[in-house]
């Protein structure tokens, strides 16, 4: 497509390439350079000449890479599509204070179509067309001056001052940049775009390029204990979706956003933690024989969950969602997918509420079954940045609220008030299983959410944030639990007792095998949460 070439400037190649480099250093990496003031927080001279190298060194570096990607494509195309990237990039960061690093780059490269128009909204529009299109459709109206011969020229001359000065840099300023580094290792992750390219790069390699691990079977042998008394089993598994501890008044919040699930008597654990800041990480991890820190996705994707064990020892198992997918947690067992169109009454062709999977677990628990049963269902609880869209709006206990997606643009207790509304909904349909769960004899409830949520916090919005530098907004979720055995005040007493001891994500698969009443060999019986509690 050809633009008529109607700006007066018309700069050289050297000219093109390096104020495209500093407008990537000077716009889009400012987020960066900030990150680095804080930790360098300059005011001896040595600290000034540290500090002022930075943007020099990234604006040598744009050139050399704008320059070799240029030569092998098109310049204007080259810096065309890096503005683009960056543009988006920086709304996200300054936006939701997103790191693009690998594990973010798995949430958008599995993030279904519901979930990415939701992010759509005007003040991205304004932010894009200003950063994003604008610049492009004035690069595209340059007319870059000289013959071929002078701007090979030019650039040679540009890359040739750009790697001295690197040189130089690296000579006088080489320990400086070693110790910030070394100290400050999670920096790097907010260079636009570079840092979105090699995490991207990461993801494929390891989606897509190395081999498949061969599948490990961990107990070729589960069996369920069949002890009269607790034969068969029903336990629901309640996958939460971005649900904050310090949100339920279970746990001390000072608003009653969860009256059903305390006038059940179920009981809150207070001081759980997640495996990760993301579903795409904590989903997987929480049914893996692996540990938060030991945690590798092919591994886990290569080898048995804790379905699969509890599958394979003859226990029903059924996985329902609500949500985006199970994460491949359940594609070796019966799965309900999400439908957005399942139910008119619940569901607006994009997603559906919660409630829809009350409707589902009864129409399952409504056929007998002979063998114990395990049901998870996976709910679409807090998802943001929509979390107007999580309840009905009959049911928003807490106006006014912000039913809007740029959720930066919420005036703070509308913002409360939104998120606080998908907590009571989530805990009016706990409630209802609950209730649903009661009539039926030894059968069990238990909530776990995947991660937490940033609610403005610190800059922060939404959750994804690499874990070591998360705040507890997003590692801090709730867990609930529920039985039909709490009529016997010895067990309600002794599980009560626990509920302000620390927790983890890692419990999840003993605590489960334990409900579930299955002997398996990678049951780990210190980490069972509720097994001193059985006698």
């Amino acid at each position: 497509m050809k633009f008529p070439r109607s700006l007066n400037f018309t700069p050289t190649s050297a000219q093109f390439i390096l104020i495209a480099s500093l407008f990537i250093t000077a716009i889009f990496n400012a987020p960066f350079l900030s990150a680095v003031y804080e930790v360098v927080a300059p005011v001896t001279l040595k600290e000034w000449t540290f500090f002022v190298s930075v943007p020099l060194l990234l604006t040598f570096l744009n050139v050399i890479l704008l320059s070799l990607f240029g030569a092998l494509f098109l310049p204007r195309l080259t810096v065309a599509i890096t503005f683009v990237v960056s543009a988006l990039l920086l709304y996200g960061t300054l936006t939701y204070g997103v790191i693009f690093d690998k594990s973010m780059m798995q949430n958008v490269m599995e993030t279904n179509s519901g979930e990415a128009f939701s992010y759509l909204n005007s003040t991205l529009f304004v932010f894009f067309a200003l950063l994003g299109l604008i610049p492009v459709f004035a690069i595209f109206n340059l007319e870059i001056n000289g013959q071929l011969k002078a701007r090979i020229k030019h650039l040679l001359v540009l890359n040739l001052i750009s790697l001295v000065g690197i040189a130089v840099i690296a000579t006088f300023l080489f320990k400086s940049y070693a110790a910030v580094g070394r100290n400050n290792k999670d920096l790097t992750r907010y260079i636009i775009p570079y840092a979105f390219y090699n995490s991207g790069y990461k993801y494929l390699r390891d989606t897509y390029f190395y081999p498949p691990l061969p599948y490990k079977v961990l107990d070729k042998r589960p069996f369920v204990k069949e002890d009269a008394d607790v034969y068969p089993s029903t336990t629901v598994l309640v996958v939460g979706e971005t649900a904050r501890a310090d949100k339920f008044s279970s746990n001390g919040y000072t608003r009653n956003t969860t009256p059903n699930i305390q006038k059940a008597g179920a009981i809150s654990f207070s001081k759980v933690t997640s495996c990760g800041t993301a579903t795409a990480v904590s989903v997987p991890c929480m049914f893996s024989r692996l540990t938060r820190e030991n945690y590798d996705s092919r591994t886990a994707d290569s080898q048995d969950n804790v379905l699969d064990i509890i599958h394979r020892a003859g226990v029903d198992v059924t996985w329902i969602d609500n949500n985006s997918s199970c994460k491949g947690v359940c594609k070796r067992v019966e799965t309900i997918d999400f439908n957005p169109s399942r139910d008119p009454r619940l569901c607006d062709g994009d997603y559906c509420y919660d409630e829809v999977l009350v409707d589902l677990l009864r129409e399952t628990l409504s056929t007998p079954s002979k063998e114990p049963r395990v049901i998870v269902l996976h709910m679409i609880g807090s998802h943001g940045p929509t979390y107007y869209r999580r309840y009905p709006e009959e049911l928003a206990k807490y106006v006014p609220d912000c039913p809007r997606s740029d959720i930066q643009n919420c005036e703070e207790a509308e913002l409360t008030n939104t998120y606080d509304n998908t907590i009571a909904y989530t805990d009016y349909v706990l409630g209802q299983i609950i209730e649903m769960l009661s009539a039926i004899p030894n059968s069990s409830m238990l909530y776990l959410s995947d991660h937490g949520e940033s609610l403005g916090e610190k800059g922060l919005y939404l959750h994804g944030f690499p874990y070591n530098l998360a705040p507890a907004e997003q590692t801090h979720v709730p867990m609930v639990y529920w039985a039909s055995r709490f009529s016997q005040p010895q067990y309600s007493d002794c599980v009560n007792s626990l509920s302000s001891h620390p927790y983890s994500q890692d419990n999840l698969f003993d605590t489960l095998l334990g409900l579930s009443h299955v002997q398996s060999s990678t049951y780990h019986p210190t980490q069972d949460i509720l097994r001193q509690c059985e006698s």
